[in-house]
């Protein structure tokens, strides 16, 4: 009888962009903790996406990515990059609601960002990277982008994050989607 020796490959990982309530001081970043404390995410820095995208609030201000890079009225938009596990993902997921179709996750280009003494910020060594990003869905993007006046934010701070409310908070009549949809009025467009 033979025996094998088992490899130590690292577990495969996906460069996830946070640029909302996942990140560093926000209300779900003990998500972000409990999956550093368990080894299935790693902080990588602070990054900042190559191309303008509209970074604006929904419901209960919450914030909301758009994939619609170059916009007219978008910015680059800084946040922070962790390396996670596919365990850590799973969570992640869940989180946004990907299988809810409240966030998609999808690629993002990003650079690396540095501040400086004097409180200036320049792109790191100039390297871009590749990670994904939970954009808001495909199915009310635009009209959550219109909603927003097609002004958004280049980060998501504590300004934008005034009056966030927490999911455990919001009323539970209405699912986080439906809430959406009252917001951007997606049905009455539509009909």
């Amino acid at each position: 009888m033979g025996f094998q020796i088992a490899e130590n490959k690292p577990a495969p990982s996906t460069l996830i962009f946070t640029y909302g309530t996942l990140k560093r001081g926000f209300s779900n970043h003990g998500l972000l903790q409990d999956l550093m404390r368990t080894g299935d995410a790693v902080f990588r820095g602070t990054y900042r996406t190559i191309d303008n995208y509209p970074l604006v609030c929904g419901p209960y201000r919450v914030p909301f990515l758009l994939n619609l890079p170059g916009a007219s009225g978008s910015n680059r938009v800084t946040g922070e990059l962790y390396t996670v596990t596919a365990r850590g993902l799973s969570r992640l997921d869940e989180l946004e609601g990907t299988t809810r179709c409240h966030y998609e996750r999808l690629p993002i280009m990003l650079e690396p960002i540095t501040a400086t003494d004097d409180g200036e910020e320049y792109g790191g060594d100039g390297k871009a990277c590749a990670a994904e990003a939970y954009y808001a869905h495909r199915s009310y993007a635009v009209e959550m982008w219109k909603r927003n006046g097609k002004r958004g934010y280049g980060v998501y701070g504590e300004k934008e994050a005034k009056g966030y409310v927490k999911r455990k908070d919001r009323p539970q009549n209405l699912s986080f989607l439906d809430q959406i949809h009252v917001l951007v009025d997606v049905r009455a467009n539509h009909e």
